[in-house]
């Protein structure tokens, strides 16, 4: 027969109240659990980062230049004359020493041929006098002739001789003459449009332009540079138009075709002006480059672009990660533990779409280049590689679009 216990008694045992205390701390701490609002999981601000890179870069400066020809030489008349002919096809290619132009020589031959006269009477009395001298000595010493004939032998034979020495003087300036009555090229090139027409009376003392001669092969592209640009060279050991056979590359220049497109052929800077100009501030500089299809045009403008320097293992990073204030330009790194620094650094020239960092950052450390305006000094953030992110908002666009 079961035993049941009364409620009263039940109360008075202290294992009852054990039992409760149990029940009641359980009710509590549940309720504390259900009611204690969950904290939120901290949302960290995404970035895009890359890592600082050293490379071999070639700094370069943009100028304007103008072309010129390596000889630009006019043709011009040298002895007065009608032009009677001309020997050539106007814009084509000449070679040096081919006849251009015939001014009427019929004058001038006519003055070789007095010469000629001139000279061969001149030997004829020289050889009388030689004679006479000859036969006059024998007779001196046998005292048959005085010493006054035999002073007049010498004397007119030293005279005929003279006479035949300026008579070959007179012939060769004629036969000089002669020859400049047909025109001849100095140099090989092309040949310009004709600045006389057949028939016009030329000369020295009045029309003596006939032509203009231009070698263009090889061109000189000169332009100017600014003294600050000549101090940052000699800060880099470079000597603008001076060749150093100690360094392993050399200062060149490229020029920028009328079409947009890169000369394919480059050259050697060889000359810098010694002075400033003061009136603009400049020097020049000149360049000679090669034009064997002859693309560059003589007195035509172009860019040219000159290899100043060549920095090796140089620190670059983009542009746009670079964040410039009035206190200087800052670059935000972040380190291993994800916080990001805020350092400044000392920039260099701008390459491209990178500039160098001269100091402030070493190669290897992460730079934000993505995000940057959301962050300050020890932040902590979600890098997460460039590249990564901008293949998700490709992505993301993609799928807009469909």
């Amino acid at each position: 027969m079961k035993k049941y216990v009364s409620v009263p008694n039940l109360i008075k045992r202290p294992v009852f109240w054990v039992a409760v205390a149990i029940v009641a701390i359980a009710i509590g701490i549940g309720l504390y659990f259900m009611i204690k609002p969950r904290p939120h999981s901290e949302v960290l601000p995404v970035v895009g980062v890359e890592p600082v890179t050293t490379s071999e870069v070639n700094i370069y400066g943009e100028y304007v230049g103008r072309i010129r020809a390596q000889q630009f030489v006019e043709v011009r008349a040298r002895v007065e004359g009608y032009l009677e002919s001309m020997l050539f096809a106007e814009g084509t290619y000449i070679k040096k020493g081919q006849t251009l132009f015939i001014i009427d020589p019929t004058l001038y031959r006519a003055r070789v041929q007095k010469a000629k006269a001139q000279l061969n009477k001149a030997r004829a009395v020289a050889q009388k006098a030689e004679r006479d001298l000859n036969r006059i000595r024998p007779l001196y010493a046998q005292n048959a002739a005085s010493q006054l004939d035999l002073d007049n032998a010498v004397a007119a034979y030293e005279s005929a001789t003279a006479e035949v020495i300026v008579s070959e003087a007179d012939l060769t300036q004629a036969e000089l003459t002669l020859s400049y009555t047909a025109v001849q090229s100095p140099i090989s090139g092309y040949i310009s449009e004709r600045s006389a027409d057949i028939g016009t009376l030329v000369g020295p003392s009045g029309n003596s332009l006939l032509a203009t001669v231009v070698k263009s092969d090889t061109v000189k592209v000169d332009f100017s540079m600014t003294a600050l640009d000549y101090l940052k060279s000699k800060s880099r050991n470079v000597n603008i138009g001076q060749q150093d056979s100690s360094r392993q590359w050399q200062p060149y220049v490229t020029v920028t075709l009328a079409d947009g497109t890169e000369y394919p052929y480059r050259g050697p800077v060889d000359f810098a002006d010694p002075q400033v100009d003061p009136k603009t501030g400049t020097f020049s500089v000149r360049a000679e480059m090669p034009n064997p299809d002859r693309v560059l045009l003589p007195g035509e403008f172009t860019k040219v672009k000159v290899l100043l320097d060549v920095r090796h293992d140089a620190v670059t990073v983009p542009s746009k990660a670079l964040v410039i204030e009035k206190g200087g330009a800052y670059i935000f790194v972040v380190k291993p533990d994800s916080i990001v620094e805020k350092r400044f650094v000392e920039t260099g020239p701008e390459t491209g779409n990178n500039i160098i960092v001269e100091r402030g950052l070493a190669g290897g450390e992460n730079i934000v280049v993505e995000g940057y305006h959301k962050l300050k000094h020890g932040m902590k953030v979600d890098p997460e590689p460039l590249a990564m992110i901008e293949r998700k908002e490709a992505n993301d666009s993609t799928a807009t679009e469909r």
